[in-house]
């Protein structure tokens, strides 16, 4: 069972940037495909970046595509998320996601694992 500690959510102004980070805990210390979801109010959750295993493949919803970037350290089986440009529409709770394979799907009710949650809120 992997446990998964994600930080640095808050409240930014449009146009503004945050990182948010991902931290996965597992005895076995082997990676895992990772990545993020996020889910507005009255929404469903959606994919919103993904990476694989080794960091070999970089996936982007459409709607964040030129804005975030995702990355990870292996070393510390940690996935980051770095936000620019930030737009009100943006704001939602944010989500870390882990897969034990070698892609983490893009399916909300397919993925293994999930963090608690981090709010972000983008101020117009």
């Amino acid at each position: 069972q992997v446990q998964l500690n994600e930080s640095g959510g808050g409240l930014v102004q449009a146009g503004g940037s945050l990182r948010l980070s991902c931290a996965a805990s597992d005895h076995t210390f082997s990676p895992y495909a990772m990545g993020w979801f996020r889910q507005a109010p009255g929404k469903e959750r959606e994919f919103v970046a993904r990476v694989s295993r080794y960091g070999g493949t970089r996936d982007y919803a459409d709607i964040v595509k030129g804005r975030f970037a995702i990355s990870r350290d292996n070393a510390k089986n940690t996935v980051f998320l770095q936000m620019n440009s930030l737009k009100p529409e943006d704001t939602a709770v944010y989500y870390c996601a882990a897969d034990s394979g070698v892609v983490l799907t893009i399916v909300p009710d397919e993925v293994d694992y999930w963090g608690q949650g981090t709010q972000v809120t983008v101020s117009s």
